[in-house]
């Protein structure tokens, strides 16, 4: 075999290497998204003194995670998670009939609890209407979750604080 062909054999191998390699690395925002990936599966809590569940599903791939947050006596609502760039996006679909758009700062520590600020609310219908305007994700450990909502009302802020125990691990 000529030296060259060895060479060039050997370049194309590392080349193949190099990039499955690369392609194997995930940016801090990626990696933050795998741990909230964890929660999939059954929790539940209270929410002003009702039981509520939230049900956690990978969705589109893997490219998002759907929360449903289920109470006893109030509607159904839904929280999607994806990644974006640096940080990570939650839409929440709410109660309220509005859609706050909630985002990271970029992700530096995957271990940090997760906080979301809002970006921007569709279906709003006043500026006095209720509407969330921020959430902490804090996962305690594998079978205890914290979510920290901050809210906008009649040009009041408030937050509520709600605590989450494991049922049911999800499929992976």
């Amino acid at each position: 075999m000529k030296p060259s062909t060895v060479f060039g054999s050997v370049g194309a191998a590392l080349i193949v290497l190099a990039l499955a390699a690369l392609a194997g690395e995930k940016t801090k925002s990626e990696q933050a998204f795998d741990r909230l990936t964890s929660l999939k599966g059954e929790w539940n809590g209270q929410i002003d003194g009702v039981n509520t569940t939230l049900i956690y599903t990978l969705t589109a791939n893997g490219s998002a995670l759907m929360e449903q947050c289920r109470s006893e006596t109030r509607p159904e609502m839904i929280t999607m998670f994806t990644v974006d760039g640096d940080h990570l996006i939650a839409t929440h679909y709410c109660s309220a009939k509005n859609q706050p758009q909630m985002a990271t700062a970029a992700i530096t520590d995957v271990q940090r609890p997760l906080v979301f600020s809002l970006v921007r609310v569709t279906g709003l219908k006043s500026p006095d209407t209720f509407h969330n305007t921020g959430l902490t994700v804090i996962q305690e450990d594998d079978e205890h979750l914290t979510q920290q909502w901050s809210y906008q009302h009649k040009g009041k802020t408030g937050k509520n604080i709600f605590r989450f125990a494991r049922v049911r691990q999800g499929a992976t």
